[in-house]
């Protein structure tokens, strides 16, 4: 880890900085499956984000006139908008997709990849978001990527000059949590660059666990959106990183395999 990097997580100097951009927040969001598009900004502005993630296939940014426009409640001014590539099957389409929407936002160039490989877990091919991730750093976009939780990979995504890499903590939409500790620090420790988790949280403590572990970030959607109270799990998801944030940065005590008592019985007077 490069001094630059451990020094974005020192107290006092604690935004997220993901290529050219600074952020105070540190969770993510989706946009999709709430149920109408009232709710999907009243749980945005709980769970404070500053970043919101849209699915370019599936969602309206202006490619359709005649429908309602999702920027109209979540306007470019007010947040930052990462387009995705959900639904993407082939590099190709991957890039395509980015290119759309750069041309709808006017040439916002900060984007999230996505190629997905299999459609009952909706696991990353590696082969293909590797190469979707070159074409587009050549051509200008700076590109959040998800992927696997293999630490080769990671790294290797890095390398191709991807602005953060977010790796998986379970599938997609489980709610499993994070299922992948060791593989997470991992990667945190070899990279130079944001990691943020990206699918498998389902509830407010996954999120914490997440950001204790050393992540800089959370994205996540379903989450939020499946909960029987989205606004509330929302505002739930923006305590918890905050407060697995400054757990990590303050250092948990070791952990001991006996008891230590919390009051020592030096001095004691009998």
């Amino acid at each position: 880890m490069t001094d630059t990097h451990a020094s974005a997580r020192q107290p006092g100097n604690d935004d997220l900085i993901v290529g050219s951009r600074r952020f105070g927040s540190r969770l993510l969001t989706g946009t999709g499956k709430f149920k109408d598009m009232t709710e999907t900004r009243e749980a945005t502005d709980a769970a404070g984000s500053e970043i919101v993630t849209v699915a370019i296939r599936r969602s309206n940014i202006g490619q359709n006139p005649d429908e309602p426009n999702l920027l109209d409640v979540l306007p470019p001014e007010r947040f930052t908008i990462l387009p995705n590539t959900a639904g993407c099957y082939t590099a190709t389409e991957a890039v395509r997709t980015c290119r759309l929407a750069r041309e709808l936002l006017d040439g916002h160039n900060l984007v999230k990849l996505e190629v997905l490989g299999d459609e009952k877990t909706l696991y990353p091919d590696v082969t293909a978001t590797m190469a979707a991730a070159e074409t587009l750093v050549a051509d200008g976009f700076e590109v959040m990527v998800y992927t696997s939780d293999d630490p080769i990979v990671a790294k290797r995504l890095e390398e191709i000059g991807c602005v953060s890499v977010m790796p998986l903590a379970a599938p997609i939409g489980s709610g499993l949590g994070i299922q992948n500790k060791y593989n997470l620090m991992t990667i945190i420790e070899n990279a130079d660059v944001p990691i943020i988790v990206d699918a498998g949280v389902g509830t407010a403590s996954d999120a914490a666990v997440a950001m204790e572990l050393g992540c800089d970030g959370v994205l996540l959607n379903s989450a939020i959106a499946h909960a029987k109270n989205p606004v509330m799990m929302a505002s739930a998801m923006r305590k918890a990183i905050e407060a697995g944030r400054e757990a990590f940065l303050a250092g948990r005590m070791p952990r001991k395999r006996f008891a230590s008592a919390s009051s020592p019985i030096d001095g004691l007077f009998f």
